[in-house]
């Protein structure tokens, strides 16, 4: 197959957007989307075949200094292209009946073939140029989606948010742009990332690019202090939410790990990633439990989510960053378009039990770090040669942990308690071995994880343990409240708190409005 054919993945979606009238005809429009996005996903599935069995894809770029038309496929964008492709499919294919007689239909499978089109072409761009005008196009396809019910305030104010985030992002992806130019003299990738690999130290405008990628990363997958729109998207069709998970809040990740050989050249980016992803991860988690809303919930898991793969990309782990990437789309996803039979799944499969005692959890906490302490070190996972496989293990340990000491309470069968252990160990055996076979698929595509900087990194390796142990303990005792009226009062008003969101959204939305107010 040549090359070139492979445009015609996101070039199918984008000529049905281009059909006049789509109101008129919804059906014919409805039956056309879902070809284009099948062609797209044929091809998708060809370019992975071919890459996997012959290597990297590439094309020169039609212009001057890398700024044209031009394709760069390896194992990392093959990959996320075949997903972008397929999580389209069901996309498009589930709108068909679930606008079935909404006056707006053919208009929103018009912008959802745009955003999809804009995310495929962002996938397998070849230059930086070429990423960044499908990076502002995808922008642009949700921004008509987030408002495809204009009388909905909630949603106005939402594509309002998203709209100054992603333009602040437009502005540092485009100046990261510039210095790259100037620093290396193209934009193409392929020579890019060769250079880098040769280009340390890193000089002052790399150590900049790296940061304005990090940062318009961090603005595009709703991360701290701008995830407030992404809880607001619910005020959207259920198959915008969908969707957003094929490549649109994702795109962030995929741009620190299509830049990692530059990034990674960035000490400051690389710690940028570490903080900001780490205390959003944090923070998606402990809010996501109060959560009264289904979508909102799972709205503060992706932000969450997000921010873990943006830690994971901070400790230099990038195949740990692409399988997440990978995992968390397909179930999110997933989850979003089956939300509606969340409730009735949740009750049949409701069992009571009982909260485990934060003492309990602790101690068991403090003894699963240490075991793993010891395998790490006969492993040879040392913090310094391999902070991100000691982290990650790390936090891996904790949930299981946690999720262990949850299964062990109220439980007296032995034969019950040690098949729960036999499990949270098979559990871990497999993420290693799945971080291998990532390693293995992604290893060609991305640089290999840092080792420590200085005391500062060591620093924030210990401050991220510290945290993700902090907050296990915290959601103990958030499920298991101390007795007496002053604790109750305390863990009432940490809900109360915490389900408003730390009032962080709050506090955009009046800065939001106070710059671009609300029509009457």
């Amino acid at each position: 197959m040549s090359a070139w054919l492979i445009l015609l993945a996101p070039l199918a979606p984008a000529l049905v957007a281009c059909l006049p009238r789509p109101d008129e005809a919804p059906r014919r429009m409805a039956m056309l989307s879902i070809a284009a996005a099948l062609l797209a996903l044929a091809v998708a599935a060809v370019t992975a075949v071919s890459v996997a069995i012959g290597g990297r894809i590439t094309t020169p770029t039609l212009g001057a200094a890398g700024i044209g038309l031009g394709l760069h496929i390896d194992g990392l964008s093959a990959a996320v292209f075949l997903l972008v492709a397929f999580i389209g499919t069901v996309v498009l294919r589930y709108s068909k009946n679930y606008l079935a007689g909404d006056p707006g239909q053919g208009r929103f499978l018009r912008w959802m073939s745009v955003t999809l089109a804009a995310v495929l072409l962002l996938t397998i761009a070849g230059n930086l140029a070429l990423f960044f005008l499908a990076w502002v196009a995808t922008s642009i396809g949700l921004n008509r989606l987030l408002l495809f019910y204009p009388h909905r305030l909630g949603a106005e104010l939402a594509a309002k948010k998203k709209f100054i985030a992603s333009r602040v992002g437009d502005l540092c992806l485009l100046m990261a742009a510039c210095l790259l130019l100037g620093a290396f003299g193209t934009l193409e990738f392929a020579p890019l990332f060769a250079a880098a690999k040769g280009h340390a130290p890193a000089d002052l405008p790399t150590i900049l690019a790296g940061l304005l990628m990090v940062a318009a990363a961090l603005l595009k997958s709703a991360q701290l202090p701008v995830h407030g729109w992404l809880v607001e998207v619910m005020e959207t069709p259920t198959p915008v939410s969908a969707l957003l998970h094929a490549g649109i809040i994702n795109a962030g990740g995929f741009l620190v790990l299509r830049m990692a050989d530059l990034v990674v050249l960035s000490a400051p980016a690389m710690e940028m990633l570490v903080v900001v992803g780490g205390a959003t991860a944090l923070f998606g988690s402990l809010v996501m439990l109060t959560q009264t809303s289904v979508k909102a919930q799972l709205a503060y898991s992706t932000v969450a989510q997000m921010g873990f793969m943006m830690l994971q990309c901070g400790l230099g782990a990038f195949a740990a960053a692409a399988l997440h990437l990978l995992a968390h789309s397909l179930y999110k996803a997933h989850a979003f378009l089956g939300s509606g039979s969340v409730v009735d799944q949740a009750r049949a499969a409701w069992v009571p039990q009982g909260a485990p005692h934060p003492a309990r959890v602790g101690l068991a906490l403090a003894a699963a770090l240490a075991a793993f302490a010891v395998v790490a070190g006969l492993a040879g996972w040392d913090p310094v040669s391999h902070p991100a496989s000691f982290v990650l293990g790390a936090v891996l340990v904790m949930g299981l942990v946690h999720l262990g000491a949850q299964a062990f309470e109220g439980v007296s069968a032995p034969a019950l308690a040690g098949r729960v252990a036999g499990l949270a160990a098979l559990v871990a055996v497999a993420w290693f071995a799945l971080q291998g076979a990532a390693q293995h698929v992604f290893g060609a595509s991305l640089p290999p994880a840092p080792a420590l900087r200085g005391p500062f990194d060591a620093a924030l390796l210990v401050l991220v343990v510290a945290s993700f142990a902090g907050v296990m303990l915290f959601q103990s005792a958030m499920a298991a409240p101390g007795q007496g009226q002053a604790g109750q009062r305390f863990w009432l008003a940490a809900h109360v708190h915490l389900s408003a969101g730390l009032y962080l959204n709050t506090l955009a939305n009046r800065l939001v409005l106070r710059l671009w107010p609300a029509r009457s």
